[in-house]
């Protein structure tokens, strides 16, 4: 067995397949920069980024544990609990060894701060068990968004937080900006979600536009929201 081989089949890489790194690290990153922006000092975007790489990384094994089955059946590449290459039993306890780190990482910002982060988390946790099939697929990612202006406004340091709200006109962008990734993240999985049944918000445009203009317009929309979040960010600010 050569060594590139060997490396790709340890279980850091196979548990780091299965957390799906990409989002998990565009989120984490995407939320440190805007409390980098917010003014926050570089110690708690530093904890900002830690704290929401490993809460992501917990969503991505729950939601590949949640889709072991239907990887299989689907034959998608990329998912080692799905190829047999990881245990399910193996996944859990990672994941509950993460869920007790990330805890008190989240409280380190302040208990309200703390708080909202673990209540995204639980929704984030729930989506892929309950609404996920169904028209208000987009309702989970809508609030998960909507929670993380409150994350950081409250955000703090060594279990100090602060008590200023964020901005309405902040949440509202936020959670407008948790659609337009949920219709993006879910234009790859459209074939396979038709043939289980599924109806989701995403599944049922793209059968009345097309799967490319639908991918044209969530495009734009996301950018647009991107934008005037960052444009109230600087006019408006997060508290």
């Amino acid at each position: 067995m050569s060594l590139r081989l060997s490396v790709s089949q340890s279980l850091p890489v196979l548990l780091t397949r299965s957390a799906h790194p990409r989002q998990a690290l565009l989120t984490a990153l995407a939320l440190a920069a805007a409390a980098a922006i917010a003014g926050r000092p570089m110690r708690e975007v530093g904890l900002v980024l830690v704290t929401v790489l490993i809460g992501q990384a917990i969503l991505g094994w729950s939601n590949d544990l949640a889709d072991r089955e239907r990887d299989l059946r689907h034959d998608r590449p990329g998912k080692p609990l799905a190829t047999g290459e990881l245990e399910p039993g193996t996944v859990w306890f990672v994941a509950t060894c993460a869920l007790l780190v990330v805890v008190p990482l989240s409280i380190s910002h302040g208990t309200l701060a703390g708080g909202t982060y673990l209540i995204a988390l639980l929704i984030g946790f729930l989506a892929d068990r309950l609404l996920r099939k169904g028209r208000l697929s987009f309702l989970p990612w809508v609030a998960q968004f909507a929670l993380y202006p409150a994350f950081l406004a409250y955000g703090g340091w060594n279990g100090v937080g602060q008590t200023t709200p964020p901005t309405i006109t902040m949440t509202v962008l936020a959670g407008l900006l948790g659609l337009g990734v949920h219709v993006l993240r879910s234009l790859p999985g459209l074939v396979q979600d038709h043939q289980d049944g599924y109806r989701t918000l995403p599944l049922l445009l793209a059968l009345r536009t097309g799967a490319p203009r639908l991918l044209v317009l969530a495009g734009v929309y996301t950018g647009l929201v991107t934008v005037a979040l960052l444009m109230s960010g600087r006019t408006v600010g997060l508290t």
